[in-house]
């Protein structure tokens, strides 16, 4: 490898390593056996050496060694592309950007309806949804990639393409996409999000609790509920999911609804049934998204339903069949 080249004695680097299966079974050990190599190759040729930065590397490099194979490669963009760099206000335990990206992918959505998330907590759904709609690029506020750093960097046209690429975000209409939340905190961080984003001032935010939102029909509904096991005010987690589903089935018409949990089980408390339901990681939990389909008229038919029970109730409580001790009328002719 030419790691002068490469790397040379005025950038910095860093190795980053995974080790799987392998006689090697320490990551720590595989990347200084490598950092070892290269700085050793580049001050045998230029008698010095470069610096190693893990924090801000002008240059990353990733081992990965799996059944004693190793693949050595550089990293074009630099940095975890997962960070898109708009949420630098978050509450506890918020979603992942690339989670969120993947639920908006797994919804359809193309912008062609409203789309609502009614406990948008740090309004990391709403900004994947904007992100999408307006063509912003995930890598938009990163200021710099890994590959401006490789020799053969064009440094004019990367700046050509990057300006057509940012040329052609194109805005929303306000309203198209719009999220509330309970609690104040929550919003004033997703306002802060948003603004960091492209057209992020269109997107709709309102403090309420989503039982008191007025209708919201002929759309496309994505959210993470909270899953812990008791809410403020002491309501228990299967309840709240019960109101959930109420929700969905009263104000939500023609809606198809995506709910995200890190705890799967929860969703048997719905109380609807799920059109499908797919396996979706969020760092360590194992969660699911569950996609249900509001049909539209369905609350009429709910409502037509519930008034042909009732009425079959009370015709059977009125219509009292005779009772074996009483006397027949007589049939007879007088």
């Amino acid at each position: 490898m030419d790691w002068m080249s490469l790397v040379g004695t005025e950038r910095t680097f860093a190795i980053f390593a995974s080790v799987s299966n392998s006689h090697i079974t320490h990551s720590k050990y595989a990347s200084l056996k490598l950092k070892d190599a290269i700085v050793d190759t580049i001050r045998d040729q230029v008698g010095s050496r470069p610096d190693v930065d893990r924090r801000e590397p002008d240059v990353s490099i990733n081992l990965h060694i799996e059944n004693n194979r190793a693949t050595v490669s550089l990293d074009a963009a630099g940095r975890s592309m997962h960070r898109r760099g708009y949420r630098l206000d978050a509450m506890e335990a918020p979603l992942q950007e690339t989670v969120a990206a993947a639920i908006i992918r797994m919804s359809e959505w193309k912008g062609d309806c409203p789309l609502l998330d009614p406990m948008c907590g740090s309004g990391t759904l709403l900004a994947e949804a904007l992100m999408m709609a307006t063509g912003t690029p995930a890598g938009y506020l990163q200021k710099s990639f890994g590959f401006e750093h490789f020799p053969d960097f064009d440094a004019w046209a990367w700046s050509a393409h990057r300006k057509t690429i940012d040329e052609g975000i194109k805005p929303i209409e306000k309203g198209l996409i719009s999220g509330s939340d309970i609690e104040t905190e929550a919003l004033r961080n997703a306002r802060k999000n948003l603004s960091r984003l492209p057209h992020g001032d269109m997107v709709t935010l309102t403090k309420a609790d989503y039982r008191n939102l007025a209708p919201f029909e002929d759309g496309v509904m994505v959210t993470n509920p909270p899953y812990g096991v008791r809410l403020s005010g002491g309501m228990k987690i299967e309840d709240f999911y019960k109101e959930l589903g109420d929700f969905f089935k009263q104000k939500c018409s023609g809606t198809t609804a995506f709910v995200y949990v890190g705890k799967p089980e929860l969703l048997k408390t719905v109380g609807l049934r799920t059109t499908w339901k797919k396996e979706l990681v969020n760092g360590a939990l194992e969660g699911r998204l569950a996609r249900y389909d509001m049909y539209a008229g369905q609350r009429e038919k709910d409502r037509l339903r519930r008034e042909a029970q009732e009425a079959a109730a009370a015709s059977t409580e009125t219509s009292t069949p005779p009772s074996a001790d009483t006397e027949a009328p007589d049939q007879t002719a007088g």
